[in-house]
Formats: C-alpha cells, sequence, structure tokens
C-alpha cells in the first residue's frame, strides 16, 4: 500500500539525491518493459501554474527514444531516512542503472527489482527507491546549446565543438501522483 505525500515536502531531498547519487527517471516501452535510468539533472516546481517535474535526458540515450514514444515517467529516489542497507543498495541500483542501457540488459531484471504498478501512469514505482514522482509530459523542448555561455557549454557538451548533436530534451512532467511506495 503506498502512503501519499506533498511531493514539495521531499523537493529538498530529491534535490540532494540528484546532485548526489542521482535518482531514476522510469518509463515503460510499447513491448510492456520498463526502462529505470539514472538522472542527474531535474527540476522540481511551478510552471503554468502546475507542479511539475522537468527531466533532462540526453538524445543518445535509449531512455530518450522511449520518452519520445511514451507521455509518461515516474522519478524514483530513496527515503530521506533510508537505513544503511537500503541506501547502499539504491547506490548499488543507480550505479547500474547509469552505465547500462536498456537497448542491452533488461535492468528491472538483471537487479531483481520490484515494480509497483502506477496509480495514475504506465510507468511504475519502484519499491528500492520507493520516493515516487507520477509525470505526465506536458511540454518537451531540445536544448538550444548555442545560447548557454560557452565555458558552460564546453564543460558539458564538450563534442559540440566538434559538431556533435550530444544535447538533451526537457520533459515537463506534471506531477500526477506523489508517494511512498509500499
Amino acid at each position: 500500500m503506498s502512503q501519499k505525500i506533498d511531493a514539495f515536502e521531499y523537493a529538498p531531498h530529491i534535490m540532494k539525491e540528484l546532485r548526489g547519487h542521482g535518482a531514476l527517471i522510469t518509463v515503460t516501452g510499447a513491448d510492456g518493459v520498463a526502462n529505470p535510468m539514472t538522472i542527474g539533472w531535474g527540476m522540481l516546481g511551478i510552471e503554468w501554474s502546475t507542479p511539475q517535474f522537468i527531466a533532462y535526458v540526453n538524445k543518445t540515450r535509449y531512455t530518450h527514444e522511449l520518452l519520445e514514444q511514451e507521455n509518461e515517467f515516474t522519478v524514483n529516489a530513496p527515503l530521506p531516512d533510508a537505513d544503511e542497507a537500503a541506501r547502499a543498495r539504491a547506490n548499488k541500483i543507480l550505479a547500474f542503472c547509469g552505465s547500462k542501457s536498456g537497448r542491452d540488459v533488461n535492468k528491472t531484471e538483471e537487479l531483481g527489482l520490484t515494480l509497483v504498478p502506477g496509480e495514475e501512469v504506465s510507468a511504475p514505482a519502484i519499491k528500492e527507491l520507493p520516493l515516487t514522482l507520477e509525470c505526465r509530459i506536458i511540454y518537451r523542448r531540445d536544448q538550444d546549446i548555442s545560447l548557454m555561455p560557452d565555458d558552460l557549454r564546453l564543460r558539458c557538451y564538450p563534442a559540440s565543438a566538434e559538431g556533435v548533436d550530444i544535447y538533451h530534451t526537457e520533459y515537463y512532467g506534471k506531477i500526477v501522483a506523489a508517494y511512498i511506495a509500499g
């Protein structure tokens, strides 16, 4: 059973996780396979009078391909008061999901993740990272790296200097449910 939460009460923790270990963005493809990917870039706030999580996904990632086909995702993070064993398990999951592609491996099977069906979206919560935001994409935009200051562009997108398009798409996800997956 899930415990409903106010996403904004947990916003400082979610942002701390993004900055430190990362969080998962999970999307389910047309084949029904859930694909969690570690992200380190995201924003939680209100735009257009709507609570949102904005996820930044590199165009080269399999998750990007799935998000272009699907219009929903979950954000999954460990709890702020996770014990040492749960924190270690979360770190292992985040490391694996940040280094393996769903094109090559079924990450949920490989890691033995416990998927909890979404309440409002098709993407699942992940019991091992139970702090969950369910999001429906209401807007997407490719970043225009030509508008970035040179130092930032060269630090975050060094291949762009060689003409390689490796920028991110911003996925604005309206938060439609927030809970601790149980």
